[in-house]
């Protein structure tokens, strides 16, 4: 940015920081504490814990189709064969080692994967967990009848041998050097209670599931908080309190209230607002954290819309949309800049990507070039198409309805007219999203699966759900070359070799613009002083990943 720009907006970014008072790096090394899996177990669990939400977890088979509140609940009710911890590293969890080559767990060729099982883990209901579970797990999620979530990789398992109750074999179709990393968040399901279901998408167990987790299922009010209960014979060293609260809480400035006042020990997604984040810092008796997220803020297309199928179209939006106005005077500069899905702290990341510069003139001047010329309503039109969309995201986010507001002043600049409609979140990512029944979206996405850069489930166009695909390719996107490149990077195990596909495909999504990227999220996290155990983790969706490490001071 030059001088200039800085000077010329100052008086936009005054203006939005009005607007807002009249509406109602790296995780800190302190927070990085041991991995919840190597915690040390206390005689009792005692105490609760509320952690605080903006949107309501209503989600509890981990297998189906889900957002992030969600995986709070997934990774404390359930585990998966592997974790993987704050510094990107997998873990072992229900596997007792990490399959590689140089232990034999892995072919030198890729294909022939071997794992062994721990012995000493048990479900909820006091059924042993066995390799008969895993194996069940794998063809449920690849059951052409079952609502998968995800079924990137696990498509290509074959042949899965159960050896014994503790071992168990598969062959892959290809190589997927993701698969460790997906792994690291398929959560194990009961094969003795979902077996019995002739239809186990809408099994009873997806409303109260077993689990072989920390926490067991308590009780939902829906609504207002879902709560879990101590696992007293949990395998693991945990957990350290006997109730953990998911407190439902819609409107994020009652959420913040509720945290200065105690009822919130820990704030959840979507964190604090970054307009409470200077007050929130200077607050006794709590601990407030700036943590960079995987996660980054889009202005999200549906590219089958006809408004939208012109890159002209999505060039002069990009063009027209005030990025550092929004950062500065909406956001407190809270969040990153980014040009990518990908983020800042991935060794994938591209640092070489054409950088966003707003011109309203140039926002004009691409549209008049592409033949978008302004009806009698003032509205520019072409071939009968209007320039007209609505805008869509969680209704009760003051802030994005902020930015809503903002761009719809500019936009109207332009001849473009944009509509917000937003709604509750339960129907806003229901299938409203994941059908892209939208025009555009505000949204927070977290492209990759763990540290692993493969993100086909986001762009590949076979992950159109709406055209047959299994994904969550939900802006339509389609581009041949980004295809190739997603189908190269999986088989591939050279770090260098993949840095280069996936700096490619970054280039290309960015030229591309199925989205209109924001900022990078950095997460102004906050809980109670005496809480420990707490650690962000860049490498997971949820602040609740290791639950169970988190305990009262004594």
């Amino acid at each position: 940015m030059t001088e200039a720009y800085f000077d010329s907006s100052y008086s936009r970014r005054n203006a939005l920081r009005l607007m807002v008072a009249g509406a109602a790096g790296l995780a800190a090394p302190g927070l990085l504490g041991t991995p919840a899996f190597a915690q040390k177990a206390p005689a009792k669990p005692s105490g609760r814990i509320v952690v605080g939400l903006g949107q309501e977890p209503t989600v509890f088979n981990p297998l189906m189709v889900h957002i992030e509140v969600d995986d709070g609940v997934h990774f404390s009710v359930f585990d998966a064969l592997f974790r993987i911890d704050p510094k990107g590293e997998i873990q072992p969890n229900l596997a007792v080692e990490v399959p590689n080559q140089k232990n034999g767990g892995i072919s030198e060729d890729g294909l022939k994967w071997h794992l062994r099982l721990r012995d000493d883990v048990r479900w909820h209901d006091g059924k042993p967990f066995t390799a008969e579970d895993v194996k069940f797990t794998l063809e449920l999620i690849t059951n052409p009848d079952f609502r998968s979530w995800r079924t990137a990789g696990h498509a290509l398992v074959r042949d899965i041998t159960v050896i014994s109750p503790t071992e168990i074999s598969w062959r892959m179709e290809q190589v997927f050097a993701p698969y460790l990393s997906f792994l690291t968040e398929t959560f194990i399901v009961p094969k003795h209670i979902l077996e019995k279901e002739a239809n186990p998408n809408n099994a009873a167990f997806n409303q109260a599931p077993v689990g072989t987790g920390a926490f067991k299922w308590g009780q939902r009010v829906a609504g207002d908080h879902l709560e879990l209960v101590a696992n007293s014979e949990y395998f693991g060293e945990g957990p350290h309190i006997e109730k953990l609260i998911f407190k439902y809480i819609p409107d994020l400035t009652v959420l913040y209230t509720q945290f200065k006042s105690g009822d919130v020990d820990l704030m959840g997604q979507p964190y604090i607002t970054a307009d409470h984040y200077e007050e929130a810092k200077a607050l006794a008796n709590r601990v407030v954290t700036l943590v960079p997220k995987a996660s980054f803020e889009s202005f999200y297309l549906n590219l089958e819309r006809p408004q939208f199928r012109e890159l002209a179209v999505r060039e002069a939006l990009y063009a027209a949309i005030d990025k550092e106005s929004i950062i500065q005077g909406l956001y407190y500069g809270v969040p990153t800049p980014t040009e990518t899905f990908m983020p800042r702290q991935a060794i994938y990341y591209n640092p070489n990507l054409p950088a966003h510069a707003y011109n309203l003139d140039r926002a004009r001047q691409i549209l008049d070039q592409a033949g978008w010329m302004p009806g009698r309503d003032g509205i520019r039109a072409k071939s009968g198409v209007r320039l007209s969309f609505a805008s869509s995201t969680t209704s009760g986010d003051p802030l994005r309805e902020q930015v809503q507001q903002f761009l719809q002043q500019t936009f109207s600049q332009l001849g473009v007219e944009m509509k917000i409609s937003n709604l509750p979140a339960a129907v806003m990512w229901g299938e409203f999203w994941q059908q892209s029944q939208f025009d555009s979206v505000i949204v927070g996405s977290t492209y990759l699966i763990g540290a692993d850069p493969d993100v086909t489930n986001r762009l590949h166009s076979r992950s159109i759900r709406t055209k047959g695909g299994r994904g969550s390719n939900n802006a339509q996107y389609s581009n041949l070359e980004v295809d190739a490149l997603l189908d190269q990077g999986v088989r591939s195990f050279d770090p260098d070799a993949r840095r280069t596909i996936y700096r490619r495909v970054q280039e290309l999504v960015r030229r591309d613009l199925p989205f209109l990227p924001l900022y990078q999220i950095n997460a102004v996290q906050g809980n109670k002083k005496g809480i420990s155990g707490v650690a962000p983790n860049v490498n997971t969706r949820t602040e609740s990943w290791n639950a169970l490490a988190w305990s009262w001071a004594s």
